[in-house]
């Protein structure tokens, strides 16, 4: 068995075939392991609990991302680091870049000291986001997504998903009277902070809930929050910026939807 591993050293990318077939192999992770412990020992990659839960080895497996300590190989595969994240060294990439788009989210989740502490989560109402607080941060969704090569400033999935899991808390809702003027001005600052460069900017491709390990679904997530956002009057300014009056949509034949007939 032969693994073609994309290197990165000293400013320089290259592919290096390493062939496996006399090691003892049952992951990837564990072949990365071996290939450093018995044949190049500058190998570089992140990795750690080795159990699928820290998201540290995600790697990209023929323009696929994957967890490396879940991933079984086989033979002709290629691993590259993810995308989008500077590389730093080989599969080690540098996760800070990705990891700041939660910070436009964070400062307004972390006021939810105010929420009803009095009103109990039901099992039905919890399982609402359940699957969001299982995130691990494993970035895959973020290399996956294609908007970030057009537009690096991209909340992106994880962070979105993040915020929807936090804005879809039913105790926004069950609040006491004097904690209702409070919250509601928090929910609108957090879904005024989503709309730059967040969810209207989102393709909804589904590429990141293709390949999330966890099995979350940031494109329903998103979808979720836009719902939200045009019930609190927010538009999709993609949408808003189109004139469908011109000859190429119906203003030949008389129709314009943006004035009538």
């Amino acid at each position: 068995m032969k693994l073609t591993i994309q290197r990165f050293q000293e400013g320089q990318s290259r592919d290096e075939v390493f062939d496996i077939a006399s090691l003892k192999v049952t992951t990837l992770l564990s072949a990365l392991y071996e290939i450093k412990a018995k044949l190049d020992p500058t190998l570089t990659f992140l990795a750690g609990c080795r159990s699928g839960v820290c998201g540290a080895c995600a790697v990209r497996v023929n323009g696929r991302e994957k967890l490396a300590c879940s991933y079984i190989p086989k033979d002709g595969d290629r691993i590259e680091p993810l995308q989008y994240h500077p590389v730093l060294r080989d599969l080690k990439v540098d996760k800070s870049k990705a990891q700041e788009t939660l910070k436009p989210i964070l400062p307004h989740l972390s006021q939810r000291s105010t929420l009803n502490a009095q009103h109990s989560v039901s099992p039905e109402e919890e399982a609402k986001y359940r699957l969001q607080t299982d995130c691990i941060l494993c970035d895959s969704c973020y290399s996956a997504c294609p908007v970030y090569a057009v537009n690096p400033d991209f909340l992106g999935p994880f962070a979105l998903t993040r915020a929807w899991r936090h804005l879809s808390d039913t105790r926004w809702q069950e609040s006491s009277t004097s904690q209702i003027s409070t919250l509601n001005a928090q929910r609108s600052t957090l879904l005024e902070k989503i709309q730059k460069n967040g969810i209207w900017d989102c393709t909804l491709c589904g590429e990141c809930t293709a390949v999330c390990p966890q099995h979350i679904d940031p494109k329903g997530d998103i979808m979720q929050l836009r719902g939200e956002s045009l019930k609190a009057g927010y538009n999709d300014p993609n949408f808003a910026a189109q004139s469908f009056g011109g000859p190429d949509f119906g203003g030949g034949f008389g129709f314009d939807p943006n004035g009538g007939f």
